[in-house]
Order: C-alpha cells, then structure tokens, then sequence
C-alpha cells in the first residue's frame, strides 16, 4: 500500500482559491435557505442548510489536487446524512424529545467517520494504518482550529475598518457588515481561505503536532499526579464526599475522563518511536490510563443513583450512554497494561491502547450514527419509566413531576399524561388534568429534584366560611409558592373564576405582630394570580405571550399603526391589565 506520507507532504497551490470558493458558495447557500427570523425551521431549509454546511466542510478536508472523485462522494454521503437528520429535527417540533441530541450524534458521527476516511478505511477495513488514522486526527484538529482563528481576526479587523470609515461618515461597510448574506459569505471565504492555506503546509503542522503532543505531554504529570491523590481520597473518604461536595458530578467526572484520554494519547503518540522516550511521562501516562475506568465508573454510579432517585428522562438516557462510551474506552485502557505485560508494561501498554483508539472510535461513530436514526424514541421510553414509577408508589403524586411529561417529554409525555388524567386516584388525575391544560411552560425557582420544601397546611380562605376549590388547590400544589412554613391565604374573587393566593411568611412563630410591620424588615409575602382556565385553575401569566402573526398580518398590522401615527389617532385608553390589591395598595404582577 502507499503510505500517507506522500499525500501529507503534497502542495496545490490553488487549494486556497478553492476552498475559499467553495465555502464562500456554500455559506451562500446556508444563508439563502434559513430563515433566521423563523421560530422554526421548515425541514427542506433545514435539510439544505445541513447538506451545504457539513457536505461542504468534508469536502474541503479531503480534497485533492488528482484526488476528488472518492473526497466528493464521502462529502456527498456525510452531506446526504447529516441532511436527514437535520429535517428529522426540523420536522420533531415538540412531538419528540431531545431531538438536538440526534444532530449532536451525528456531528459525533462525521467527526469520527472524517480520519478513518482520510486514512483509508473504506479500503483497508481493519487494516488501516493506526498511524496514519492519528495522523489525520490531529492535523484535521490543527487546521481547524488555526482556521477559526484567523476567521476571528479576519473579523475584528473588518470591524476596525468599518469603525475607521464610519469615522469619516462612510457607513457602507459597517451596513454591509448587518446584511446575513454577507456575514456568511465573509465567514466561508475567511475560513477556507485559511484551511487550504494550512492544508498545503501540513509538514509544517506535523511538527507543530509534535509541539502541542509535547506541551498536553508535560500536562499529564502534574494532573497525574492530582488524579491519583483524588482518587486515594475518594477511596478512603468513601464516594459520598463527592456526592456532597457538588449536585452534577457526572459533567465533572466525564470531562476528567476526556482530559485523561487526550493526554494519554499525547504521551503514547502513533507508534513506540514517536512516544516520549521520558519514563516519568510513561508512568504518567500509564497512571492516567489506569485513571479512567474508576472516573467512569464514578460517573456511571452517580448517574445510576439519579435514575435510581428520579426515574429515567431523555436527558439522563443521553447521559447514562455517553457513560457506558467511557466506560468502555475505560475497561479497555485498564486492560491494555495487562495483555501488553509480555511486551514490557512501559511500551506494551502503548501499543494496547492504539489497538484500542482505532476498535472504539469504529464503535463509536456506528454507535453515535444510530442513535442519530430514528430507531428509538427516548421521550417514549421515559414516560413508561416515570409512569411505573408513580403507579409503583416509588414517588408520591404531589412530587411526581407532571409538567415534565406535558413538555419534556413529547407526544410520548403527553399521551400518558391524558391517561393519567383518567385514573381514578382523584390527586393523580386533577394534577395530570392541570399539567394538560397548560398553554406555556410553567417554570419553577426549583425543580423536583431539589429537595424543596413541602406545601404547607396552614390555609386560610376568603371571604370567611369559603373552601377552596380541590383543582385550585392542585394547581398551587403543582407551583412554588406556599412553602414552608407559611399561611397560604387564598382570596376567591366575586367572578368565581380569578383568586389571589398570598404565601405569607409574616406570621408566628417566626414573625410577631411587630415585627411583620417593622420598615425595611424582608418578612417575605409572596402574591400570585390563578385563574379558571378551560375549566381548570392555572397560574395566570404576568405578562401574556403576543398572539403570533405572519408577515402580511405584520405588515398590514404596521400600515394601520403608520396611518393612525399620521393621522392623529394616538389616544390614551384603560388598559385590559388587572393587578391584585391589598386594601388600596397595588401588590404582585399585573396580568390580563
């Protein structure tokens, strides 16, 4: 086979004008099929967008002065692909859940798919070249990266330059800049101006590759170090000091894994003779590799013992698999010292860890491009895991988290949600009843997993020998105010539709008659608006959401105003906003 060195060491010198072209045309087309005004996106812009963005982006990786049939059809497939997922999430709306998960999968896929191409997987199979593979990797890494640079330069020197014109009173570079078609235009020339630029000086970038190996390399002592202290006092601490120290330790464990797994490679490099020949680097390198698996397996008990607690939600699926990936990658960097013993445990180590990088990342980039499918639905999934739950007893209705399955959670939510509003538990079924009836997401100061305080059971409802209506009670039940140790003090409304609900914190035995009426004193009365809405008691928005219009309503909407402004017809009329009053004074939000 011809090695890649001679492709490594190639220069075409119109690779610059190329890119640029093809870029600048692309980021044309990305622009010209968006809709940046848009709420959503209509999935055929989506799917072109997509097509032109990631199609094009391979394409200017792997092209070839004599080489460009085999780069144009793998563009063209990465294109096609990350297309289709794009309408997928276009065209999920809210009927799915975690939808931007599937374009993260499929990024994850491409990245990966991107070196094994460029080293000639779909030739060689399981014969590819591992140096050349890490090879790619890197480089590809420090074209981008040097490229995005300049774009930013490129960028805040355009910005210079229009502020200098718009000095002298010449503003038409600073209004081109405000135009998206330009910014896009600019952005692709810059950017592939820069990576055809670098692409044809890649023996410079294999050794500044060397140079950035070495630094990351030096790094990995000191955080060998720091690991293997964190990891003996967490073993004789016992792991509950990491649960008490922080509530997310999964992000935390994950990103010490990746950091582990990058700095491993910059000591174990492609082969025994690119790796540092330094044994206090190899024995770091080696400590980090160890390091892994318990990073991993830390995260996986901490994200077990979420799920154990709270159920399963498309987020924690997301979570718990991007677990198992490192968990994985983690067996196999503590096994790789163990089968590599006969080789000496300095270099056999390395060399099972390369074997490993190429097995994994294969595994990898099918694992991320299913997932990318339309093969599971995760909001599905959650919302049986949540409903046997609360049928189990394993969470009481008043902490079961109704919203989550009206939004979170996607049509799958929203269809258990309609049957849980049929049970026969009366509790179960007018909280399910008050979730469905919700026009827009109710947001909590916390959420059901916080540990917040009960709903008290000190109400008090007026006018005197009133009682408060079960669905009303629910709907305060379902939100954060009355907590605590409070009076919640509910006023029915002559209309029998609209109540005031005060959550007072001013009351014994915290608060006496004095103090409660003390200036400056923060005793805390919380006031909230409820509503009868569609025959079911909700939270009435502060400020409600503007009725959506296209652009011709717009656009008549706008020549009425413009016609009414000349004309004189500006008047001052009662506002529909009613407020809460206590006595004479004005209290809480205003609301329609």
């Amino acid at each position: 086979m011809e090695h890649a060195e001679t492709a490594r060491l190639e220069d075409w010198p119109w690779r610059p004008w190329v890119l640029a072209a093809l870029l600048g045309l692309a980021a044309l087309v990305v622009n010209a099929a968006m809709e940046w005004d848009a709420a959503d996106q209509e999935p055929w812009r989506a799917a072109l967008a997509a097509f032109a963005f990631f199609g094009s982006l391979v394409l200017a990786v792997t092209l070839e002065r004599d080489r460009w049939k085999a780069p144009l059809a793998f563009a063209g497939l990465a294109g096609l692909v990350m297309a289709g997922i794009a309408w997928r999430v276009a065209s999920a709306g809210d009927r799915y859940a975690g939808a931007e998960f599937w374009l993260a999968a499929g990024v994850v896929a491409t990245g990966l798919a991107l070196p094994l191409f460029q080293a000639g997987f779909h030739r060689l199979r399981w014969r590819t070249s591992y140096r050349d593979t890490h090879y790619h990797v890197w480089t590809d890494a420090i074209s981008a990266a040097g490229s995005l640079a300049f774009l930013g330069l490129s960028w805040l020197l355009l910005v210079l330059l229009s502020e200098l014109f718009a000095a002298i009173k010449i503003t038409f570079l600073r209004e081109l800049m405000d135009e998206s078609w330009f910014g896009w235009l600019f952005s692709g020339v810059a950017f592939g101006a820069a990576l055809g630029t670098l692409r044809n000086q890649l023996k410079v970038i294999g050794t500044l590759q060397s140079v950035v190996l070495l630094v990351f390399s030096l790094i990995a002592v000191p955080f060998a170090l720091a690991l293997t202290v964190f990891l003996f006092a967490v073993l004789l601490s016992g792991i509950d000091v990491l649960w008490d120290a922080t509530q997310s330790p999964t992000p935390l464990l994950l990103s010490c894994a990746a950091a582990c797994f990058v700095l491993v490679n910059s000591v174990a490099r492609d082969s025994d003779e690119e790796a540092s020949a330094n044994r206090v680097l190899r024995i770091a390198g080696l400590l980090l590799a160890l390091g892994i698996l318990p990073l991993a397996v830390m995260a996986a008990i901490s994200t077990g013992t979420r799920i154990g607690q709270y159920g399963l939600s498309p987020e924690r699926i997301w979570g718990l698999i991007a677990v198992a990936v490192a968990v994985a990658y983690g067996v196999a960097y503590f096994v790789a010292p163990i089968r590599g013993r006969a080789s000496g445990w300095m270099a056999g180590w390395m060399q099972g860890v390369r074997g490993a990088n190429m097995h994994l990342a294969i595994g990898t980039c099918v694992l991320a491009l299913i997932l990318a499918l339309p093969l599971f639905d995760f909001g599905a999934i959650s919302a049986r895991d949540q409903i046997a739950r609360l049928q189990a007893g394993k969470v009481a209705a008043d902490r079961f988290d109704f919203d989550a399955l009206r939004w979170d959670f996607g049509d799958a939510g929203r269809r258990a949600l309609a049957r849980l509003a049929k049970n026969p538990d009366a509790q179960v079924a007018a909280m399910a009843k008050a979730a469905l009836a919700q026009k827009q997401r109710v947001y909590r100061y916390n959420n059901f997993e916080d540990g917040r305080p009960a709903v008290t059971d000190r109400f008090a409802v007026y006018p005197d020998g009133a009682e408060l209506p079960d669905a009303l009670r629910t709907a305060i039940e379902l939100g954060e105010i009355c907590r605590g140790d409070v009076v919640c003090r509910v006023y029915l409304q002559p209309d029998g539709a609209t109540a005031a609900v005060l959550s007072d914190a001013c009351v014994p035995p915290k608060f006496d008659a004095d103090a409660a009426v003390e200036p400056g004193r923060d005793c805390s009365i919380r006031v909230d608006p409820y509503g009868l809405r569609d025959g079911q008691w909700q939270y009435l928005e502060a400020e409600p959401p503007m009725p959506s219009k296209s652009e011709d309503e717009q656009r008549a909407a706008l020549a009425r105003e413009r016609r009414a402004i000349e004309g004189g017809d500006v008047r001052v009329a009662p506002s529909r906003e009613r407020q809460i009053y206590i006595g004479e004074e004005p209290s809480g939000p205003r609301f329609e």
